[in-house]
């Protein structure tokens, strides 16, 4: 299989910052898709209720909780693949609450794996993250790099991946594993360097608040991200393996917020804020990752790979958060 089945895609996260972009991306290619989104009283759909114009008609939102079974049955009834992203990402609340995440991302994802099985769903893609090898041991970080989760959320992130490809060893699942090295773009959460830098900017100030510089990531554009795990869901070389995505590039975070800075024309002073830095020992120092395997088993690679695709994709991510309506939903100090 080298496409996407025709029957009907579940994505869980719909609702979030990758996961509302690969809806937008699912339904501008003719799939229909049902949306897992979180419950809440109010109605909102996350950032499914921002979304673009051609991601009206064939999108049936699904609104529940991951953690519970039979809700998560529900959702995938009559559904032929399913994408799942959702989970809890907020690596500063994983050292606050750590069981939040093993119930969210271990338990949420061995409900996805017992529901597919039951249904005989024909593809599950479980979402990682470049988080669980850990600060590099070797560059660039390739698929076969130890597993080394520094905090809480990676661990629970590790745990989750392992028990996706242990369904496919012990009952023949067709389960894949999509690793993402640090996404960006528009919609992102203010927990994240690149939002922080940008709305900071924006709002005029000339001094701005971040964790630690030195740390590099290798960072890939939200929309590259998205086309990655569609590909990658929907390829029959990548069942019971594990695939990266990212740039192929690494950039500090302090040479990220200068980069901002200059595209944005602004002159900035950067102040270390405390509650930004991660404990000494779970801070990851390194992340360049090696995306081969993408583009040997999906022929994926990035659209906006190296320094200027990467500049390329903070001029848009920039441009998306200038908007005087999408600033808005930022309170200042947000950073969950």
């Amino acid at each position: 299989m080298t496409s996407l089945p025709d029957g009907k895609i579940l994505v869980t996260g719909a609702d979030g910052f990758i996961g509302s972009h690969l809806v937008e991306q699912l339904l501008a290619q003719g799939h229909s898709v049902r949306g897992f989104v979180q419950y809440n009283p109010f109605g909102h759909n996350g950032w499914l209720d921002a979304k673009a114009p051609n991601a009206v008609g064939k999108l049936e939102v699904h609104m529940g909780d991951i953690r519970d079974r039979a809700n998560v049955r529900a959702a995938a009834r009559d559904c032929s693949i399913i994408l799942h992203l959702a989970a809890l990402i907020g690596i500063p609340y994983s050292y606050q609450a750590p069981e939040s995440y093993i119930d969210t991302n271990v338990k949420g994802t061995l409900n996805i794996l017992e529901t597919a099985r039951d249904l005989g769903v024909e593809r599950i893609l479980v979402t990682s993250t470049s988080e669980v090898y850990g600060s590099a041991q070797f560059v660039p970080i390739t698929e076969d790099h130890p597993i080394v989760p520094q905090s809480p959320y990676a661990a629970s992130k590790a745990a989750a991946d392992h028990l996706a490809l242990s369904y496919h060893l012990s009952f023949g699942m067709p389960v894949t594993v999509v690793r993402p090295f640090n996404t960006y773009g528009p919609r992102q959460s203010m927990r994240a360097v690149i939002p922080t830098v940008i709305t900071q900017l924006a709002r005029g100030d000339a001094t701005i608040q971040l964790g630690a510089l030195s740390p590099t990531r290798d960072f890939t554009f939200v929309a590259d991200t998205a086309a990655g795990i569609a590909k990658i869901g929907a390829s029959d070389k990548a069942i019971g393996r594990v695939t990266n995505i990212g740039s192929g590039f690494e950039i500090s975070v302090g040479e990220v917020a200068a980069l901002i800075a200059e595209v944005m024309d602004k002159r900035v002073e950067i102040f270390q804020d405390p509650q930004r830095l991660r404990p000494k020992a779970s801070e990851v120092n390194r992340l360049f990752a090696g995306i081969e395997k993408a583009r040997e088993r999906v022929d994926w690679s990035p659209e906006h790979g190296g320094l200027e695709g990467f500049k390329l994709g903070i001029e848009k991510t920039v441009e998306w958060f200038a908007e005087p309506a999408n600033l808005a939903r930022y309170p200042q100090g947000y950073q969950v």
